[in-house]
C-alpha cells in the first residue's frame, strides 16, 4: 500500500502532537552491537539524545517523548507555532543561524554570528517569513535530526550511503488518551523488547530522565526547589512536563531556554504517569503480554479507558491506526459499558 502523503498528516501553522518513528536501513543495528562483526555502537545512542536535546532549545517544538533503540528511534513532538509567532525577527535569525552556521567554535557548537550576517536574514521579509515557519514545522525538525546523525556515522565508518530508511513515520495523535498510550508505548520500548526490567532501567528514554529528576527532588525540602527539579530538571528539564495543568502554577511562570514552552502534556501528574507505566510494563513484559491486574491504576477511569482497552492500544500502537482505536465511541469495557458511566452507577 502507497505511504500517505506528508501534507496530508502534517499541517503548517496548527498545533499538533505527532509520533515521529525513524527506523535504520534494512533496519540494521547501526546504533546497537552489530551481531555479525560484534561491533558496538551503542555511543549513537547518545548523539541522538544530545541531538534532541539541542533541537528542543532552537525549534518552536515540545518534545514529549522519546526512545533511542539499537534500529530506530521514536520521538513524540508538538508543533508550536503560536510560540514561534511571538519570537522577535532577530530570534527567528538567531535560531536559525544556530542551525546551520557558517562558522562553529572548537567543540563544534555555533560560533556567535555577526550582526551582518543576522541584519541580512531580517532584510528579507520572504525569507523570514519561511524561516518562521520551519522553526515549528515537524519535518524540518527530523530533518535537522536525522541528516545530522547520519553525517556523523558515516564519518566515523568511513562511508558514504544511507543511514536511515526513507522518509520517517508520522502519526497524528488526536486527543489526550491517544498522546498517554503513545507516551507510554514510546517509553516501553525497552521493556517490551526484554532490553530492560522497569522504565527506570529503560536506557535513553524520556521516562529514564524524568525519574532520574523525581528522585533528585528527594534531595530538597522545599515544595518550590521540588517543582523546579521535577520540571526544569538536569536530564529531562528540555522535555515538555507531563501534568498539563499543576496544582502549584508558580513552577511554570520560570522560562527555560531548553525548550519551547512549559506546557504540559496529559491530565496527570508525573507521579501518575509513571504508576500508569509501571502497571502497563508489568502487563506487557515479554511471555506475559496482555495479562490483565486487579490493581490498574485509577487514572484510567478518568481517561474513560478499560485496563483491556489501554493495553491493547499501547502494545499495538506502532501499527497503523492504533492512534485512533482511543476514541469516545470504543472506551468500553468487555461488559460493553464505559468506565464512566459504570463508575457513576455505582
Amino acid at each position: 500500500m502507497a505511504r500517505v502523503n506528508r501534507r496530508e498528516v502534517l499541517s503548517d501553522g496548527e498545533i499538533q502532537v505527532v509520533h515521529c518513528v525513524n527506523r535504520c536501513v534494512r533496519r540494521g543495528f547501526l546504533c546497537g552491537v552489530d551481531e555479525l562483526t560484534g561491533k558496538n555502537y551503542e555511543h549513537r545512542r547518545q548523539w541522538m539524545r544530545n541531538r534532541l536535546e539541542f533541537l528542543a532549545g532552537v525549534f518552536g517544538i515540545d518534545v514529549l517523548g522519546f526512545s533511542v533503540m539499537s534500529n530506530h528511534l521514536h520521538v513524540i513532538l508538538r508543533s508550536r507555532p503560536d510560540v514561534v509567532k511571538s519570537w522577535s525577527d532577530e530570534e527567528i535569525a538567531r535560531r536559525w543561524w544556530n542551525l546551520f552556521p557558517s562558522r562553529r567554535n572548537k567543540d563544534g557548537s555555533p560560533a556567535e554570528p555577526a550582526d551582518t550576517v543576522l541584519k541580512a536574514l531580517m532584510a528579507d521579509v520572504k525569507i523570514l517569513t519561511e524561516l518562521r515557519a520551519r522553526l515549528s514545522n515537524i519535518s524540518w525538525f527530523m530533518r535537522c535530526t536525522s541528516e545530522v546523525i547520519a553525517r556523523m556515522a558515516n564519518s566515523e565508518d568511513e562511508c558514504t550511503g544511507r543511514f536511515w530508511e526513507g522518509r520517517f513515520k508520522a502519526t497524528i495523535l488526536p486527543h489526550e488518551a491517544a498522546i498517554a498510550a503513545c507516551m507510554a508505548y514510546v517509553d516501553l520500548n525497552p521493556v517490551r523488547a526484554g532490553l530492560a526490567a522497569t522504565p527506570e532501567q529503560s536506557d535513553f528514554t524520556s521516562a529514564q530522565e524524568r525519574i532520574v529528576d523525581l528522585k533528585a527532588a528527594d534531595e530538597v525540602s522545599s515544595a518550590d526547589a521540588k517543582d523546579v527539579r521535577i520540571e526544569h530538571g538536569e536530564n529531562a528539564g528540555w522535555l515538555a512536563p507531563v501534568e498539563l495543568e499543576p496544582k502549584r502554577k508558580k513552577v511554570r511562570e520560570k522560562s527555560s531556554a531548553r525548550r519551547a514552552s512549559n506546557r504540559g502534556c496529559a491530565f496527570m501528574s508525573l507521579s501518575e504517569y509513571l504508576q500508569l507505566l509501571d502497571w502497563t510494563g508489568r502487563q506487557l513484559k515479554p511471555g506475559k503480554r496482555g495479562a490483565v491486574s486487579e490493581s490498574a491504576p485509577p487514572i484510567l477511569e478518568r481517561l474513560d479507558l478499560s485496563p483491556e482497552l489501554w493495553l491493547q492500544v499501547v502494545e499495538q500502537f506502532g501499527k497503523r491506526r492504533a492512534a485512533n482505536r482511543v476514541t469516545p465511541a470504543s472506551r468500553f469495557n468487555a461488559s460493553g459499558k464505559s468506565a464512566r458511566s459504570m463508575s457513576a452507577s455505582r
